[in-house]
């Protein structure tokens, strides 16, 4: 019984120097980093094979230094009066915010929707190296 209470009382105090030493440990992984100055975007395409050349292109072009490709996502949407319901692959594109509208411009010249989706959200915080390393893959 004795142990038990020790134990209990032991994890009550570890918890918070735990989630200290956490936050300690993620603001010094991104010391260095301006919070805002990279971006992720996010482009839906019809298809796999769009998306994949659509992620080649931007990373060859140097729009990005890295593309996921989610597959098989749904997505339901108002369009022209109607709702409507599709099937689509998901591109999540790490990028310099300085860059978004050459990626934008990039992708609807190649996109075969009429209008594409390409928005982005800013970057706050994350792994010092990946962060570097997107922004050295990245020129201005």
């Amino acid at each position: 019984m004795r142990a038990a209470c020790c134990v209990a009382v032991l994890s009550l105090l570890m918890v918070p120097l735990l989630r200290d030493t956490w936050r300690r440990l993620f603001s010094m992984a991104a010391e260095g980093y301006t919070p805002g100055s990279l971006s992720a975007a996010f482009v839906t395409c019809p298809s796999e094979k769009v998306a994949k050349e659509i992620a080649r292109a931007v990373v060859e072009k140097h729009l990005a230094a890295c593309v996921n490709i989610l597959p098989q996502i749904t997505s339901i949407y108002q369009w022209k009066g109607k709702i409507e319901e599709d099937g689509e692959v998901l591109l999540m594109i790490k990028t310099r915010s300085s860059r978004i509208p050459a990626l934008t411009d990039f992708v609807r010249s190649v996109h075969p929707y009429e209008v594409a989706e390409v928005i982005a959200l800013p970057i706050q915080q994350g792994n010092a190296p990946y962060l570097q390393w997107v922004g050295e893959t990245v020129p201005e």
